[in-house]
């Protein structure tokens, strides 16, 4: 397996923006479906986004229209641009490689993780 680290979490107020970056390597990525899925304490892991090596992606209903997920295979990373960020969008975010081409929305589908990067939207 191979390493995803993520980058580009932080503290901002609602409305603001972040992109977080995921960089992949000792893998080949290009042609797997990618996700970002985000957690808080005492939750589950939730879906965000995920994208297929096609660029085509998929969105949470409630990231939907604020967040766009984007690859650049060439520099095997994906990104994650969250705008409109509001206090219920904090949470620890990971990116995490699906192993295969099919996209997916369920973190069981996903075998390769990141440690994940903390995002805190402030009211």
């Amino acid at each position: 397996q191979g390493q995803l680290v993520e980058s580009g979490g932080g503290l901002v107020q609602a409305g603001a923006s972040l992109r977080l970056s995921c960089a992949a390597s000792g893998r080949t990525f290009s042609s797997n479906a990618m996700g970002w899925f985000r957690q808080t304490p005492g939750k589950e892991r939730e879906f965000v986004a995920a994208i297929m090596w096609t660029h085509y992606s998929t969105y949470a209903d409630s990231v939907k229209g604020r967040f766009t997920i984007s690859r650049d295979n060439a520099k095997n990373t994906v990104y994650l641009q969250m705008n409109t960020l509001k206090p219920e969008d904090t949470a620890v975010y990971y990116c995490a490689d699906r192993g295969q081409t099919s996209i997916g929305r369920r973190p069981s589908e996903y075998d390769n993780w990141g440690q994940g990067t903390q995002v805190t939207v402030s009211s």
